[in-house]
């Protein structure tokens, strides 16, 4: 694929995935630190107060498995080959950072992921582990700007330290890629609405012994709602929709990049309009296959690294969404686009609710 026209496809999913939600990510960012800090234990010592957090097998491995599968870093921070299935990392470019364009807001806005390989001159070489952690933690960058929350920090601060860690010494260890990006282009009312989160004392380990918490602590950080939750014209999460789908995600997701379809996120919740067909043995089987009884699943939808992890990650995922409240709320990309009084866009079926 050349460079233009993975640039083309980034900058479309900037606009369908991270365009509409900027105002949501603000808003949540504030919203779910704070509940998360509740949990906060500010008298445990942690691995990431180290300088340097210690290089072992087991967060290499753990960072490994985190980075490519639940957190999905280089879906964001990488050129993407969109005409694979599952999609690929264009060769040399993982974490070289990439173009996400104007975010269909016009000039003066344009937006790139940073480099963030160890390259010394473009990227994350010269960087601090604590720079890692504040971005991770707090969204606050190692020059220290307010990222923008299409990097999802305000799911990445709930993860536990030493998942954090992990991450961290992942990629630190990955191939520099010697890419220069663009500093990004925001207008002030954006900027001015960019508020670092607060510091994150420490956050213990997941219970592992409780299917459902730790499905729920994987759907956080995999950070599931951003996308299959609905937002209203403002760009604010619809009151009690959470995890109910609808959310328009228009890209060349047929592998095609001159062809762009338009497809909606799917209803995950437990209700008869949901996928309450579903069973563990289905819902693993369409995760690792990207189809679901033939038909295939849309590549914005980051199937290609969730397809990673293990099964009992997986079950305990589907324990987690079985548990949801059921949210009333036909989704049906195989029917045209109509309008939806309940989300207020328009997908399949979206009259019928």
């Amino acid at each position: 694929m050349s460079q233009r026209v993975t640039d083309n496809v980034f900058r479309m999913f900037a606009r369908t995935r991270l365009g509409i939600l900027l105002i949501a990510g603000i808003a949540l960012a504030v919203a779910i630190a704070y509940r998360a800090d509740k949990r906060v234990n500010a008298q445990t010592k942690s691995v990431l107060d180290m300088e340097t957090i210690p290089r072992t097998p087991e967060r290499l491995a753990r960072g490994k498995y985190l980075v490519e599968g639940l957190a999905q870093c280089s879906f964001c921070h990488s050129d993407i080959d969109f005409s694979k299935r599952p999609v690929e990392v264009v060769p040399g470019m993982r974490n070289g950072g990439a173009d996400f364009g104007d975010l269909d807001m016009g000039p003066p806005t344009h937006l790139f992921t940073p480099n963030i390989s160890p390259d010394p001159e473009y990227g994350s070489g010269k960087w601090k582990d604590a720079d890692f952690v504040r971005a991770l933690r707090q969204g606050i960058g190692h020059d220290g700007r307010t990222l923008y929350p299409l990097m999802p920090y305000q799911f990445f601060r709930q993860m536990s330290d030493e998942d954090l860690a992990s991450v961290i010494v992942y990629e630190r260890s990955l191939p520099p890629v010697h890419v220069e990006r663009p500093k990004r282009i925001l207008p002030e009312k954006i900027l001015k609405m960019l508020q670092p989160l607060p510091p994150v004392a420490h956050v213990p380990e997941p219970d592992r012994t409780d299917r459902v918490a730790y499905g729920k602590y994987l759907v956080t950080v995999g950070h599931c709602s951003g996308c299959h939750t609905p937002v209203d014209e403002h760009g604010k999460p619809i009151p009690g929709m959470e995890f109910g789908g609808g959310l328009p995600l228009p890209g060349p997701w047929t592998g095609d990049p001159k062809k762009i379809v338009y497809v909606a996120s799917l209803n995950l919740t437990p209700d008869p309009s949901g996928i309450p067909y579903f069973d563990e043995a289905m819902f693993i089987q369409t995760i690792r296959t990207g189809q679901l009884k033939g038909r295939e699943l849309a590549t914005i939808m980051p199937w290609s690294y969730f397809r990673n992890l293990t099964d009992d990650d997986l079950k305990a995922i589907f324990a987690y969404l079985r548990t949801l409240k059921p949210v009333q709320h036909l989704v049906d990309n195989t029917e045209p686009p109509t309008y939806c009084k309940v989300c207020r866009t328009k997908h399949g079926l979206g009259e019928r609710n």
